[in-house]
C-alpha cells in the first residue's frame, strides 16, 4: 500500500490528503497548526510524517518550504519523491531540490487552478527528473496531471507567468470597482465589465496587445489621467500607474 505524507493541512493539503485517502492511500499528516482531516493518521513533526512514506507532499507555504523540507529529512528514506506544491518562484524549487539532492528526488508541482471543489482532481503541472515516476503514483488515485519535458522550476515558472494574467486582471477589476464605488457608478461599470468578458473571443489577445502597442501615446495619456482620477477619489491607483508606466515603455 502506497504512504504518503502531507505537510500542511490547511484549505489545500487538507483536501487532498483527505481525496488521497478516500482514494485507498495511506496518508501520514502533519501540521503545528490544523488537525488531521478523517482517515489520515497525524503525526507530531514533519519528520515522523514523512517516516515510511515514499512521496512526501509539501504543501504549507513558500515561506515555510525550505524549513518544512530541513526538518523532514531525518525522518525520510534515500529515494523519497518529495514533491513541493507551493506557489513560489523556480529559484526556490531549485533550492529546495539542492537542499535535498542526497535524501530526496524533488519534484516541481504547480497547482493550476483552486483546490476547493475539486480536491484531489485539481489539474497539477509537474517538472523534474522525477515527475513522471510521480504522475504515475497520483494518477493510480485519480489525479489530474501534465507532465512537462523540463527541470525543477519549470513547472513553477508557468504557474507564475498565468498568473501575472489573472491575477493583475483581477486587481484591475477590484481597483476599477472600488474607483466606481467612490465615484457612485459601480452597478454600472459591473455591467459593463460583465458584458467586456461575454464578448471576449479568440482575437481579444491579439486586440489587446497590438492596440496597446499602436495606440500607446495616446493610452498612456488616458491611464495618467484614469489614475489622477482615482487618487481624486481616494482610491489608491495601483494598476491604473502600472498600465500607465508600462505604455510609457511601449510608447
Amino acid at each position: 500500500m502506497t504512504v504518503i505524507a502531507v505537510l500542511g493541512l490547511g484549505e489545500a493539503g487538507g483536501l487532498l490528503a483527505a481525496g488521497l485517502v478516500e482514494a485507498g492511500a495511506t496518508v501520514r499528516g502533519y501540521d503545528p497548526r490544523m488537525p488531521a482531516p478523517p482517515g489520515v493518521v497525524p503525526t507530531g513533526s514533519d519528520a515522523e510524517a514523512c517516516a515510511g512514506a515514499s512521496v512526501v507532499l509539501s504543501v504549507n507555504s513558500a515561506a515555510d518550504a525550505v524549513e518544512a523540507l530541513r526538518e523532514s529529512l531525518p525522518g525520510c528514506a534515500t529515494g523519497t519523491i518529495w514533491a513541493d506544491l507551493n506557489t513560489a518562484t523556480p529559484s526556490l524549487k531549485e533550492r529546495l531540490s539542492a537542499l535535498g539532492a542526497n535524501v530526496l528526488r524533488v519534484v516541481d508541482v504547480a497547482l493550476m487552478s483552486p483546490v476547493p471543489g475539486r480536491g484531489l482532481a485539481t489539474p497539477m503541472t509537474m517538472s523534474g527528473p522525477a515527475a513522471e515516476e510521480l504522475a504515475g503514483v497520483l494518477r493510480g488515485f485519480g489525479a489530474s496531471v501534465d507532465v512537462l519535458d523540463g527541470p525543477v522550476g519549470a513547472a513553477a515558472t508557468r504557474k507564475l507567468l498565468r498568473s501575472v494574467f489573472y491575477k493583475g486582471m483581477a486587481a484591475a477589476v477590484v481597483e476599477a470597482l472600488e474607483g466606481a464605488r467612490a465615484a457612485g457608478l459601480e452597478e454600472w461599470l459591473r455591467d459593463n465589465i460583465r458584458e467586456e468578458l461575454i464578448r471576449g473571443n479568440a482575437a481579444t489577445l491579439d486586440r489587446l496587445v497590438d492596440g496597446s502597442r499602436r495606440h500607446a501615446v495616446r493610452r498612456r495619456a488616458e491611464m495618467a489621467a484614469a489614475a489622477e482620477l482615482l487618487g481624486e477619489l481616494g482610491v489608491p491607483p495601483r494598476i491604473a500607474a502600472a498600465s500607465r508606466d508600462w505604455l510609457e515603455d511601449l510608447a
